[in-house]
């Protein structure tokens, strides 16, 4: 097979299983025999983080030997990733990018690609397949349809009411686990687990409580079923993987010999702590490298507070003082200075004991992690969701430190921040769009309130998915909020953090 070269001028032959004899080292690529690996995992939410993390580990598995967990991958969103994939027998490359070099893996763990809701029907037969053992999932905190203030199914979201309506034909995450769930229980198969790998607080649990309410809202025999018959570890996952590019793509054309349609890049730092639950059993991913415990939740909230809450506080400072990828908002002394305080009064000290971490130590790797120049992570797209990152990754942490009568300031900053990008322009003047479930009522807002420090505030206060009744009773930190607002609105993003920083 040929495709145009993404770099111009002559054709070039595509990845596949017919032209993969033909990648030499250093290239790594699958020396095992593909035809006899079975699947053993359906993969819900096939984007580049899943096939730089869960796809990795599993690949390291099958390489040695355990041939019975093959991933079938499924888009919920689009079959723009599912038809890149079919392609070329749902190989892909695999780009580890350091400062000093990149260095290429071909992986083979995904055996399958499918996307909905054009092939639902196909995807619900391979979940009942009694050889698939574990669903797991990665389909950002939105996927879940939870209410985000309460951490519960949103029961008035369009695709549950849809689900719910029409059960068989699901397009929901809730709505396919649920109708996958049922038809192996009448087909007298056991569970599969469900495996999330999303950065949810207790994501397992949460995945369970919002599954069980919608199998209960369709039958209280399922709900019950769900609640207390499957499997639901929790897990954390840490691999920085921004999105593909075009010169990406160029990269391993060159690099490779081969056009990639959909390569991924990541940084070389992996890590996957899971709670050891499977009923069904598992690939030794202990062997792989990942963590295999009894408690997740000390990890949970070491990476959700210092890695995700510092991306999340980069993506609104950086963004709006016109930054355009971590890297780069790193390398200004102000970015930098702000991230180390967050880290050290807000963040670390909400953050309790982890097994085998120092936690100050893990934010020195963190930084380290931050400066490498080979990662392009647009802040843009780092700054996507945010009233459904804010509470977990900023709000809750700030609420423990309320509780204990110190003063999160970093934290009331950022908030102000992210109140400031909802106007959908940077201090030069540069337009951006906001992502978000909510988008047309935050920016409603922010557009009705424009320049009003005050009235903004107080109007985004009232976004109940955001502000809990526990933090807005803390009056000096809506106040300091408002205060910060007023700052960066008078002196502009860097204006105001260099006021902030000067204070002690």
């Amino acid at each position: 097979m040929t495709s145009p070269s993404p770099t111009g001028g002559s054709t070039v032959r595509r990845l596949a299983s017919a032209t993969l004899a033909e990648i030499a080292p250093p290239t790594e690529r699958p020396t095992y025999d593909r035809s006899a690996v079975s699947p053993g995992i359906v993969h819900i939410g096939l984007g580049s983080f899943s096939r730089a993390h869960l796809a990795v580990y599993t690949e390291d598995r099958i390489a040695a030997g355990e041939s019975e967990w093959g991933i079938i991958g499924v888009d919920p969103l689009s079959p723009a990733l599912r038809d890149a994939l079919l392609g070329q027998d749902c190989l892909y490359t695999l780009v580890v990018r350091a400062p000093e070099a990149d260095r290429l893996r071909v992986v083979g763990s995904v055996l399958g690609a499918f996307a909905m809701p054009d092939d639902t029907s196909e995807i619900l037969d391979r979940m009942t397949d009694p050889r698939t053992r574990i669903t797991s999932l990665t389909v950002s905190e939105k996927g879940y349809c939870q209410d985000a203030a309460t951490g519960t199914l949103d029961e008035a979201h369009p695709a549950i009411i849809a689900d719910l309506a029409n059960p068989t034909a699901p397009r929901s995450v809730p709505g396919l686990l649920t109708e996958a769930l049922r038809r192996r229980r009448s087909a007298g198969l056991p569970p599969f687990t469900v495996l999330c790998c999303d950065n949810l607080s207790e994501n397992g649990i949460k995945v369970r409580r919002m599954v069980a309410r919608f199998a209960a809202l369709r039958d209280p025999g399922l709900g019950r079923f769900v609640a207390e018959h499957v499997a639901f570890p929790c897990t954390m996952v840490d691999r920085i993987t921004p999105a593909t590019r075009a010169e990406d793509r160029a990269a391993v054309e060159k690099m490779l010999g081969f056009t990639d349609a959909w390569p991924v890049v990541t940084e070389p730092f992996r890590q996957w702590v899971v709670e050891d639950n499977f009923p069904l059993g598992r690939p030794a991913w202990e062997q792989a490298g990942a963590t295999l415990v009894g408690d997740v939740l000390p990890f949970e909230l070491m990476k959700l507070r210092c890695l995700n809450g510092a991306h999340s506080a980069l993506a609104y400072l950086g963004v709006v003082a016109g930054y355009e990828t971590v890297f780069a908002g790193m390398t200004n002394p102000q970015c930098a200075a702000f991230i180390h305080r967050l880290w050290s009064n807000d963040l670390a000290p909400t953050v309790p004991p982890v097994p085998g971490i120092d936690v100050t130590a893990y934010t020195r790797e963190l930084e380290t992690r931050f400066t490498n120049p080979s990662i392009q992570h647009r802040l843009l797209q780092i700054s996507s969701d945010g009233s459904q990152k804010l509470p977990p990754r900023l709000l809750e942490p700030a609420l423990e430190r309320l509780r204990v009568l110190a003063h999160p300031r970093c934290i009331a900053f950022l908030v102000a921040a992210w109140m400031r990008f909802l106007l959908g322009r940077s201090d030069a003047g540069v337009r951006y769009d906001i992502a978000d479930p909510i988008a047309a009522r935050l920016t409603a807002i922010a557009h009705d309130c424009g320049g009003d420090a005050t009235r903004l505030a107080s109007g985004l206060f009232k976004v109940s998915e955001i502000f809990t009744p526990d933090v807005l009773a803390y009056a000096a930190f809506r106040n300091d909020i408002v205060t910060d607002l007023r700052s960066i609105l008078d002196l502009g993003m860097t204006g105001a953090m260099a006021a902030f920083l000067a204070r002690a």
